[in-house]
C-alpha cells in the first residue's frame, strides 16, 4: 500500500487549504493596489498564496494602465481609499456587496537621512517644527488631504503655503531623499525604512488622521471564487499581525 506521503507526492490526494485551492486548479489573481496600501497588500498576498496555492500578483498601476485593467482585465481585486472605490461601485466596475474595509495607515513624518529630527511629540512642538522648517512636502490623495486639514486646524495654511511642495506620483520619501524639502509627511507604512530618509514618528493627537483602504471584487475578474477567498483572508484574524508588521493596522468597524 502506498503511504500517505507517497500518494501526496504523486498528486493522488488533494489536500484542501484553509483559504483555498483544495482540489481545484490554482487560480492566478491580480490585485490592483493603491500606493498607501501596497506594503500590507503584498504581505497578505504572499501569505494567502502560500496557504491556498493560488498565485497572487500585486500591481500598483496608475492612469491609463489602471483604467485598462479595471475595464478589461486581467484583474480581480482592487484596493483604494473609500471614495475611489465608491465611485467604481457606482460605475458598475466592482461587484456590489464586496466592498470591504481592511486596513488603516497612520500619518508619519520623516526627514532626509542624517538631518536633525524635529520634536513632534506634542501639538505645539509639531506646529513649531512646521514653522521652523525651510520646506515641507506631502502628497495628494488621502494622506495629503489629512495633512492639509491638520495644517488648517493649526491655523498655518497661509503661513506655510510658500514653502509647501505637493508631490504628484511616487512616495513622498522619493522626493525627500533627493532633498526636495526638509520634512516629508505621508502614511507611515510607506515611509519607515526608506533609504535616504529617517523616520521621525507620527503626528500628535488629532493631527494623526489615518487613511483607510477598502478592497473590492472587480466585475472583470475571471477568478471570482478565489478572489472572494482573498477578501476573507484580508480581514481574518491571521491578517492582523501581517498588516502590523508593515506599520499599518487592521480596520476596525
Amino acid at each position: 500500500m502506498r503511504t500517505w506521503a507517497t500518494m501526496l507526492a504523486a498528486g493522488l490526494v488533494a489536500v484542501p487549504s484553509v483559504w483555498g485551492a483544495g482540489s481545484v486548479q490554482a487560480a492566478e489573481l491580480v490585485i490592483l493596489s493603491n500606493q498607501g496600501a501596497t506594503p500590507g497588500v503584498q504581505a497578505l498576498a504572499d501569505a494567502f498564496s502560500r496557504q491556498s496555492g493560488h498565485k497572487v500578483t500585486v500591481l500598483q498601476e496608475t492612469g491609463a494602465a489602471l483604467e485598462q485593467r479595471i475595464n478589461n482585465g486581467p484583474a480581480d481585486l482592487i484596493t483604494s481609499n473609500p471614495g475611489p472605490v465608491g465611485d467604481l461601485l457606482k460605475k458598475g466596475k466592482v461587484v456590489a456587496g464586496t466592498v470591504t474595509p481592511f486596513v488603516l495607515a497612520s500619518l508619519g513624518v520623516s526627514v532626509r537621512a542624517g538631518a536633525p529630527k524635529p520634536d513632534i511629540s506634542t501639538v505645539e512642538a509639531y506646529k513649531a517644527a512646521l514653522i521652523a522648517a525651510k520646506s515641507i512636502g506631502y502628497s495628494y490623495g488621502c494622506s495629503g488631504t489629512n495633512v492639509a486639514e491638520g495644517i488648517e486646524k493649526l491655523g498655518l495654511t497661509e503661513q506655510l503655503k510658500a514653502k509647501t511642495v505637493r508631490t504628484d506620483g511616487g512616495p513622498v520619501t522619493q522626493y525627500l531623499a533627493k532633498g526636495d524639502f526638509e520634512i516629508g509627511i505621508q502614511q507611515t507604512n510607506i515611509m519607515v525604512g526608506v533609504p535616504g530618509t529617517d523616520y521621525v514618528g507620527v503626528p500628535p493627537g488629532f493631527l494623526n488622521k489615518p487613511c483607510p483602504s477598502d478592497v473590492a471584487l472587480l466585475t472583470v475578474s475571471k477568478e471570482q471564487d478565489a478572489a472572494r477567498q482573498m477578501i476573507k483572508f484580508m480581514i481574518s484574524p491571521e491578517a492582523a499581525p501581517l498588516l502590523r508588521k508593515t506599520h499599518a493596522e487592521p480596520y476596525k468597524s
